[in-house]
């Protein structure tokens, strides 16, 4: 009969039957529970319930208890890639993304005429009705992602999207009515050739006299 295989233990070599007891049922306990990561660590998969606490372990500053599932998963997601470009287009782009909006963002240097340098125009759409929380949201956030030196010029608006059809039909055809052709004034000249001809065969039969 082979022995039980005892787990690694942190108790000294010195400690009570207690202890080691206590060690042995707990880790016969924790052996039993399939580890949750890296699930749990995953945004897209981990608990609804378990969000909150992962937005903090990554650093989400801005967070709404009252915000769809999608958007907190979103959000969650976006927080490392935000925090790693700060002061970014691109970090500007994942901060009103975060917040399920569409947004089109323009550097200084790509506006007509030229804007003061370090200065970024950030227009989201939303496909939400607008609200002024969306749009105190979508400040804090910004500035967030933002670099100290920057300058933002923000706007808010509401984009539909739809489906439409366009058809077309077209029936048509073509009547043609052939008529002779009589051109006036036309004059034709030419050469005619007339031949005439005549073979005749006249036999002639001549008999005795008196016969």
């Amino acid at each position: 009969m082979s022995e039980p295989t005892h787990s690694p233990t942190l108790l000294p070599a010195n400690g009570s039957a207690l202890e080691r007891g206590l060690d042995l049922g707990f880790g016969a306990l924790l052996d039993r529970i399939a580890p949750p990561f890296p699930e749990l660590m995953n945004p897209s998969e981990t608990p609804v319930a378990f969000l909150p606490y992962l937005a903090a372990d990554r650093g989400v500053a801005e967070w709404s208890t009252s915000a769809p599932e999608a958007e907190k998963r979103l959000t969650v997601e976006l927080a490392w890639p935000t925090a790693r470009q700060a002061g970014t287009r691109k970090a500007l782009e994942n901060a009103a993304k975060g917040l399920q909006l569409r947004p089109e963002v323009r550097a200084w240097y790509e506006q007509t005429p030229p804007g003061v340098p370090y200065s970024f125009s950030v227009r989201a759409f939303s496909e939400q009705p607008y609200s002024a929380e969306i749009d105190a949201r979508l400040d804090r956030r910004l500035a967030d992602a933002k670099s100290e030196r920057d300058i933002l010029s923000v706007t808010v608006g509401l984009s539909a999207f739809g489906s439409h059809s366009i058809a077309a039909a077209t029936f048509c055809g073509e009547l043609t009515t052939v008529y002779p052709v009589f051109i006036e004034g036309l004059e034709t000249s030419g050469e005619a050739f007339l031949a005439a001809g005549m073979y005749a065969v006249e036999t002639s039969t001549i008999y005795p006299q008196g016969a």
